[in-house]
C-alpha cells in the first residue's frame, strides 16, 4: 500500500472539487436515480464529518478514494425501526429529513465507497471502509449499515438476490461476493435484502444515451452493470430499472 491518507472532508474542504472530479466505476445510468441527482452533491455540504477522502502523498495529494456517509434515525417509530426496503433511496431521504427536522440520529449509513480505478485491488476500499467504521464510532455512534452494491452481481443479473446474497465459498463460509466479503470480514452481519436500493426510470431515447443499447423491443433488457434486467415497455416509450441492494450491519 502506497503512503494514504484518508481525512473528513469537513477537515480538509479544500478536497471537495478533487473529490467530485476522481474518475470512479459507476455506470452511467445509475447516475440518474433522482435521489442521487437531487440529494448526493448536498451531502458534502450538509454531512462533511461523514464524508471521507483518501489522498496518496506519493501523488502530492491526489484524490484517489472516497468514501460518503450520513446520519440519520432509524430506531423511528414511524419507520419500526426497521432497515427500508427502498435501501440507498429510503436512507439518503432519511438523513436529510432528520436533519432538516432536528431529529437526532443514532445510525449511520454508508452512501458510497469509490477507488479511482487505475487503484482498484489494493485494499483501499477495506481501507475506507474501515474508516467509515472508525469515523462513526468516533462520533458516538454504535452502529454503521450500508445497502451494499454486490461487485460481482452485475454477472448474473436473472440471479434473485435472494440467493446471490446468501451464496459463501466452500472453504471459510464467507461470502463468495467479493464486495460482500470485504464488509464481513470487517465485522458486518448480511442482514437482508433491499429489494427496490434505487430506482431509475426514463424514455427509452435516454436509456439509448445512457448505456448505448437500441431498447427495441419490451421485455426484460440486460444491461451492462446493471444487477438485474431493465424493462423496456416498447409501447409506452419508457424503461424502468429497479436495483436490488443487501443490507449489512456494522456493530461498532
Amino acid at each position: 500500500m502506497d503512503r494514504l491518507t484518508v481525512t473528513t472532508l469537513a477537515e480538509r474542504p479544500e478536497l471537495v472539487g478533487a473529490l467530485w472530479d476522481m474518475p470512479d466505476s459507476w455506470p452511467d445510468f445509475l447516475l440518474q436515480d433522482p435521489l442521487n441527482s437531487a440529494c448526493l452533491g448536498r451531502v458534502p455540504e450538509v454531512f462533511g464529518d461523514h464524508v471521507l477522502v483518501a489522498t496518496d502523498d506519493d501523488e502530492h495529494g491526489a484524490v484517489v478514494g472516497r468514501a460518503f456517509s450520513v446520519p440519520f434515525r432509524l430506531a423511528d417509530p414511524k419507520h419500526d425501526g426497521e432497515l427500508p426496503a427502498r435501501g440507498w433511496d429510503a436512507m439518503l431521504l432519511r438523513a436529510f429529513a432528520d436533519h432538516g427536522h432536528g431529529e437526532a440520529p443514532d445510525t449511520v449509513g454508508a452512501l458510497e465507497v469509490s477507488v479511482r480505478p487505475d487503484r482498484q485491488g489494493h485494499g483501499l476500499s477495506g481501507l475506507l471502509l474501515a474508516a467509515l467504521r472508525e469515523n462513526a464510532r468516533g462520533r458516538g455512534f454504535a452502529e454503521l449499515v450500508a445497502p451494499v452494491r454486490p461487485v460481482l452481481k452485475h454477472l448474473e443479473p436473472w440471479t434473485p438476490m435472494s440467493e446471490y446474497a446468501v451464496r459463501t465459498r466452500a472453504e471459510d463460509g464467507l461470502p463468495s461476493d467479493p464486495w460482500l466479503r470485504v464488509h464481513v470480514r470487517a465485522g458486518a452481519v448480511v442482514e437482508k435484502v433491499a429489494p427496490a436500493s434505487m430506482t431509475v426510470s426514463g424514455s427509452l431515447a435516454e436509456w439509448r444515451a445512457w448505456t448505448g443499447l437500441p431498447f427495441e423491443r419490451s421485455g426484460e433488457v440486460v444491461v451492462p452493470g446493471a444487477l438485474t434486467p431493465v424493462r423496456c415497455d416498447r409501447e409506452q416509450g419508457v424503461a424502468v430499472y429497479v436495483e436490488p441492494n443487501v443490507w449489512v450491519r456494522h456493530r461498532l
